[in-house]
Protein backbone atom coordinates (compact mmCIF):
# COMPACT_ATOMS: atom_id res chain seq x y z
CA UNK A 1 0.00 0.00 0.00
CA UNK A 2 1.26 3.41 -0.88
CA UNK A 3 0.36 7.14 -1.48
CA UNK A 4 1.18 7.30 -5.44
CA UNK A 5 0.38 11.57 -5.18
CA UNK A 6 -0.52 14.00 -2.96
CA UNK A 7 -2.41 16.32 -4.44
CA UNK A 8 -3.66 20.61 -3.75
CA UNK A 9 -5.88 22.72 -5.41
CA UNK A 10 -5.17 26.37 -5.99
CA UNK A 11 -8.08 28.81 -5.82
CA UNK A 12 -9.94 29.61 -8.73
CA UNK A 13 -13.15 31.30 -10.16
CA UNK A 14 -15.74 28.52 -11.29
CA UNK A 15 -19.32 29.06 -12.62
CA UNK A 16 -19.94 26.02 -10.79
CA UNK A 17 -18.98 26.50 -7.67
CA UNK A 18 -21.63 26.64 -4.66
CA UNK A 19 -19.19 28.80 -2.41
CA UNK A 20 -20.45 32.06 -2.07
CA UNK A 21 -17.18 33.59 -2.90
CA UNK A 22 -17.41 32.04 -6.83
CA UNK A 23 -14.13 30.38 -6.23
CA UNK A 24 -13.21 26.87 -5.66
CA UNK A 25 -9.82 24.43 -5.33
CA UNK A 26 -11.43 21.26 -6.18
CA UNK A 27 -8.89 20.76 -9.61
CA UNK A 28 -5.94 19.81 -7.70
CA UNK A 29 -3.18 18.56 -9.01
CA UNK A 30 0.24 16.57 -7.93
CA UNK A 31 2.23 18.45 -5.63
CA UNK A 32 6.25 18.65 -6.41
CA UNK A 33 8.12 17.26 -3.08
CA UNK A 34 6.63 16.52 0.58
CA UNK A 35 3.68 18.49 1.94
CA UNK A 36 2.84 19.19 5.46
CA UNK A 37 -0.21 17.85 6.82
CA UNK A 38 -1.51 19.05 9.86
CA UNK A 39 -5.19 19.59 11.62
CA UNK A 40 -6.61 22.74 9.88
CA UNK A 41 -9.21 23.53 13.20
CA UNK A 42 -13.24 23.36 13.44
CA UNK A 43 -15.24 23.39 10.14
CA UNK A 44 -16.41 26.44 9.41
CA UNK A 45 -13.46 28.36 9.72
CA UNK A 46 -10.73 25.46 8.97
CA UNK A 47 -9.78 24.43 5.66
CA UNK A 48 -8.02 21.86 4.18
CA UNK A 49 -5.21 20.07 6.03
CA UNK A 50 -2.72 20.24 3.77
CA UNK A 51 -0.69 23.00 3.63
CA UNK A 52 -1.10 24.87 0.00
CA UNK A 53 -4.60 23.21 -0.53
CA UNK A 54 -7.60 25.78 -1.13
CA UNK A 55 -10.97 24.92 0.22
CA UNK A 56 -13.23 27.55 -0.72
CA UNK A 57 -16.77 26.40 0.79
CA UNK A 58 -15.87 26.26 4.37
CA UNK A 59 -19.73 26.32 5.19
CA UNK A 60 -19.72 22.21 3.56
CA UNK A 61 -15.93 21.34 3.42
CA UNK A 62 -12.52 21.19 5.56
CA UNK A 63 -12.20 21.31 9.12
CA UNK A 64 -10.76 18.60 11.66
CA UNK A 65 -13.14 15.95 10.47
CA UNK A 66 -12.81 16.44 6.69
CA UNK A 67 -9.04 17.47 6.36
CA UNK A 68 -7.54 15.42 3.83
CA UNK A 69 -9.89 13.47 1.20
CA UNK A 70 -8.49 9.99 0.00
CA UNK A 71 -9.58 7.88 -3.25
CA UNK A 72 -8.15 4.84 -4.98
CA UNK A 73 -6.67 5.01 -7.87
CA UNK A 74 -7.88 1.84 -8.40
CA UNK A 75 -11.20 3.08 -8.33
CA UNK A 76 -10.04 6.36 -10.61
CA UNK A 77 -9.40 3.22 -13.20
CA UNK A 78 -12.69 1.86 -12.73
CA UNK A 79 -13.88 5.41 -13.58
CA UNK A 80 -11.47 6.12 -16.61
CA UNK A 81 -13.24 3.09 -18.58
CA UNK A 82 -16.89 4.16 -18.05
CA UNK A 83 -16.28 7.56 -18.82
CA UNK A 84 -14.30 6.37 -22.12
CA UNK A 85 -11.57 9.19 -20.85
CA UNK A 86 -7.89 9.59 -18.79
CA UNK A 87 -8.08 10.71 -14.97
CA UNK A 88 -4.97 11.96 -13.54
CA UNK A 89 -4.66 11.74 -9.66
CA UNK A 90 -6.31 14.44 -8.35
CA UNK A 91 -9.27 14.58 -10.67
CA UNK A 92 -11.59 13.85 -7.94
CA UNK A 93 -10.13 16.25 -5.93
CA UNK A 94 -8.58 13.96 -3.47
CA UNK A 95 -5.64 15.24 -1.67
CA UNK A 96 -4.35 11.53 -1.61
CA UNK A 97 -4.28 9.22 -4.69
CA UNK A 98 -3.32 5.96 -3.21
CA UNK A 99 -2.95 2.20 -4.48
CA UNK A 100 -2.87 -1.52 -2.50
CA UNK A 101 -5.62 0.41 -0.40
CA UNK A 102 -9.41 -0.33 -0.05
CA UNK A 103 -10.17 3.38 1.23
CA UNK A 104 -14.39 2.76 0.44
CA UNK A 105 -14.20 -0.50 2.32
CA UNK A 106 -11.99 1.20 5.10
CA UNK A 107 -13.63 1.07 8.64
CA UNK A 108 -14.76 4.74 10.36
CA UNK A 109 -12.21 5.17 13.03
CA UNK A 110 -9.57 3.03 11.30
CA UNK A 111 -5.86 4.72 11.25
CA UNK A 112 -3.49 5.15 8.44
CA UNK A 113 0.48 6.11 8.95
CA UNK A 114 1.64 7.44 6.13
CA UNK A 115 5.65 8.18 5.88
CA UNK A 116 7.43 7.91 8.91
CA UNK A 117 5.15 10.68 10.89
CA UNK A 118 1.55 11.27 9.68
CA UNK A 119 -0.83 9.38 11.25
CA UNK A 120 -4.83 9.80 9.95
CA UNK A 121 -7.97 8.71 11.16
CA UNK A 122 -10.94 7.79 8.45
CA UNK A 123 -13.89 9.88 9.50
CA UNK A 124 -16.66 9.87 6.77
CA UNK A 125 -17.49 9.39 3.28
CA UNK A 126 -17.41 12.04 0.60
CA UNK A 127 -20.86 13.12 -0.60
CA UNK A 128 -20.70 14.49 -4.52
CA UNK A 129 -22.15 18.03 -4.74
CA UNK A 130 -22.37 20.52 -7.71
CA UNK A 131 -19.31 22.03 -7.69
CA UNK A 132 -18.22 18.20 -7.81
CA UNK A 133 -20.53 17.71 -10.42
CA UNK A 134 -19.49 20.92 -12.37
CA UNK A 135 -16.11 19.41 -12.45
CA UNK A 136 -16.29 16.06 -14.20
CA UNK A 137 -18.98 17.84 -16.32
CA UNK A 138 -20.28 14.28 -17.02
CA UNK A 139 -24.17 14.05 -17.24
CA UNK A 140 -26.36 12.93 -14.21
CA UNK A 141 -22.90 12.88 -12.34
CA UNK A 142 -23.94 13.54 -8.81
CA UNK A 143 -26.64 10.43 -8.90
CA UNK A 144 -23.67 7.91 -10.66
CA UNK A 145 -21.24 9.04 -8.00
CA UNK A 146 -23.72 7.77 -5.41
CA UNK A 147 -25.09 4.37 -7.27
CA UNK A 148 -21.60 3.23 -7.48
CA UNK A 149 -21.40 3.86 -3.58
CA UNK A 150 -17.23 3.88 -3.64
CA UNK A 151 -17.09 7.16 -2.55
CA UNK A 152 -13.42 7.85 -0.89
CA UNK A 153 -12.71 8.35 2.49
CA UNK A 154 -12.33 11.62 4.45
CA UNK A 155 -9.78 11.61 7.48
CA UNK A 156 -9.07 13.48 10.36
CA UNK A 157 -5.14 14.41 11.55
CA UNK A 158 -4.27 12.61 14.48
CA UNK A 159 -0.34 12.95 14.30
CA UNK A 160 0.81 15.61 12.10
CA UNK A 161 3.73 15.38 9.73
CA UNK A 162 5.32 15.54 6.14
CA UNK A 163 4.23 13.11 2.86
CA UNK A 164 5.13 12.90 -0.10
CA UNK A 165 4.10 10.63 -3.56
CA UNK A 166 6.18 7.31 -2.63
CA UNK A 167 5.75 7.03 0.85
CA UNK A 168 4.17 3.60 2.67
CA UNK A 169 0.47 3.51 3.85
CA UNK A 170 0.60 1.45 6.77
CA UNK A 171 -3.11 0.26 8.39
CA UNK A 172 -1.96 0.87 12.74
CA UNK A 173 -4.99 0.46 14.17
CA UNK A 174 -8.47 -1.38 12.69
CA UNK A 175 -11.51 -1.22 14.92
CA UNK A 176 -13.69 -4.04 15.64
CA UNK A 177 -17.33 -2.96 14.15
CA UNK A 178 -18.23 -3.35 10.68
CA UNK A 179 -18.90 0.36 9.98
CA UNK A 180 -17.10 0.96 6.47
CA UNK A 181 -17.12 3.74 4.58
CA UNK A 182 -19.31 2.83 1.98
CA UNK A 183 -21.39 1.78 4.51
CA UNK A 184 -21.80 5.41 5.76
CA UNK A 185 -22.23 6.57 2.58
CA UNK A 186 -24.99 4.49 1.41
CA UNK A 187 -26.66 5.37 5.02
CA UNK A 188 -26.35 8.97 4.52
CA UNK A 189 -27.71 9.08 0.93
CA UNK A 190 -29.55 5.94 -0.64
CA UNK A 191 -30.58 4.05 2.64
CA UNK A 192 -31.28 5.78 5.29
CA UNK A 193 -32.64 2.46 7.20
CA UNK A 194 -28.67 1.68 7.81
CA UNK A 195 -28.70 4.40 10.20
CA UNK A 196 -28.42 2.49 13.52
CA UNK A 197 -26.05 0.12 11.93
CA UNK A 198 -23.81 3.39 11.95
CA UNK A 199 -23.87 3.87 16.23
CA UNK A 200 -21.41 0.90 16.07
CA UNK A 201 -18.52 3.16 15.34
CA UNK A 202 -19.78 6.15 17.29
CA UNK A 203 -17.31 8.57 18.63
CA UNK A 204 -15.45 7.91 15.00
CA UNK A 205 -18.21 8.96 13.25
CA UNK A 206 -18.13 12.42 11.61
CA UNK A 207 -20.40 14.11 14.14
CA UNK A 208 -22.73 15.16 11.81
CA UNK A 209 -23.52 12.07 10.56
CA UNK A 210 -23.61 10.81 14.32
CA UNK A 211 -26.32 13.17 14.70
CA UNK A 212 -27.87 11.73 11.64
CA UNK A 213 -28.37 8.53 13.28
CA UNK A 214 -29.06 9.36 16.22
CA UNK A 215 -31.94 11.14 14.95
CA UNK A 216 -33.13 8.43 13.40
CA UNK A 217 -33.01 5.83 15.86
CA UNK A 218 -34.96 8.41 18.28
CA UNK A 219 -37.91 9.02 15.67
CA UNK A 220 -38.50 5.47 14.93
CA UNK A 221 -38.70 4.64 18.24
CA UNK A 222 -41.30 7.45 18.81
CA UNK A 223 -42.69 6.34 15.63
CA UNK A 224 -42.95 2.74 16.73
Amino acid sequence: MKLLSVNVGRPEAAAYTDAPSGVTGIDKRPADGAVRVTDPGPKGTGGSGLAGDTVADLRHHGGSDQAVYAFAREELDVWERELGRPLANGAFGENLTTSGLDVSGARIGERWRIGPDLVLEVSSSRIPCRTFAGHLDEKGWVKRFTRAAAPGAYLRVIEPGEIRAGDPVEIVYRPDHDVTVALEFQASTTRRELLPKLLAARDALHPEVLRAALKYVEKEGADG
